[in-house]
């Protein structure tokens, strides 16, 4: 079957359990998906569904592992102990070079094949021997909003970062910042990720400062609560509101008309077409020649059909 008809297919199979392993191949095939996200992240449902799916129809073993706390010293350890149960190759995120690099290229140095996604770079991939890197490139994504929000008349703005330990979040703010043509200055806050804890601090910074003119948020972890805090605050609708990623919320936001836009870097495709093409690497010996971008893509009112049907399952 062509990579195409598979995923054209993709979208029409329910959702497999979410954690399973699919029967694993007459060949023994096994790959190992390791993110840093913690389990608190609903957001990263549709990576789970993606690699169940595609497991499912490529007939391989997978297995989806992650920190539980979003610990990054916990996830380098969880990337040793893949590479030592002798996968067929492993799938991880690359959220902090420094204390990721190390592992990553361990299990490159044993023979094992590695593809990176989600976070890290194109460059850093290659660094480390990686096959390919598929995700978003996530500076050009907020340079992009940023572009936008200006053409909107937007000047000033707020960065809501729940993650702000990884580098690819701060790499989103910064590239708004530098959209809009100002610094990015004291307009991104460490909002942590309790919901109750990130709607206190947005409306804190609001209060403190009334004449912000946009927020920006980096996932449903912080647009959910954004949203909460804009409701009682009274901001919701009045101030421009521009997120990453989606998630049912983001699109019941972006139909009202409260969220602008969203950036959908689909990490479906995150999870799905690693294994895809990891497994014809290894039976048929054909790679891309490239890596894939995933995103970003800005999903607005217009055409949400298809994102609301599938939203927080392959959307």
């Amino acid at each position: 079957m062509s990579l195409t008809k598979k995923l054209a297919l993709a979208v029409a199979v329910l959702a497999a359990p979410v954690l399973a392993a699919t029967t694993a191949s007459a060949e023994g095939e096994r790959y190992v998906l390791v993110s840093h996200a913690p389990d608190s992240d609903s957001w990263w449902n549709t990576i789970k569904n993606g690699l169940a799916l595609a497991g499912k129809q490529m007939d391989v073993e997978v297995e989806y592992r992650n920190p539980p706390t979003g610990d990054l010293a916990d996830m380098a350890r969880i990337i040793d102990q893949a590479a030592a149960s002798g996968p067929t190759g492993i799938i991880t995120t690359l959220a902090d070079f420094d204390v990721l690099s190390g592992p990553i290229k361990a299990a490159v140095d044993g023979g094992i094949d590695v593809i990176i996604i989600n976070s890290g770079t194109p460059e850093q991939a290659r660094e480390l021997g990686a096959l390919m890197y598929v995700g978003q490139p996530e500076y050009d994504a907020g340079y992009a909003a940023g572009l936008r929000a200006k053409g909107d008349g937007v000047g000033s703005f707020l960065c809501v970062n729940h993650y702000i330990s990884s580098p690819s979040s701060t790499e989103r703010c910064k590239g708004f910042a530098d959209g809009l043509g100002i610094e990015l200055g004291n307009q991104m806050i460490d909002a942590g990720q309790d919901p109750a804890e990130i709607k206190s601090r947005v409306m804190a910074y609001l209060n403190a400062n009334p004449d912000t003119d946009a927020v920006l948020t980096l996932g449903p972890t912080s647009a959910d609560p954004t949203l909460l805090a804009l409701e009682e605050n009274g901001m919701a609708g009045d101030i421009y509101f521009g997120t990453f990623d989606l998630g049912a919320n983001i699109v019941e936001g972006i139909k009202a008309g409260t969220i602008k836009w969203g950036i959908d870097q689909q990490p479906f495709l995150q999870a799905y077409l690693p294994i895809v093409v990891m497994t014809n690497y290894h039976r048929y010996g054909v790679l891309p020649g490239n890596n894939i971008n995933s995103g970003p893509g800005f999903v607005t009112a217009d055409g949400l059909e298809m994102v609301e049907k599938y939203a927080g399952e392959y959307r």
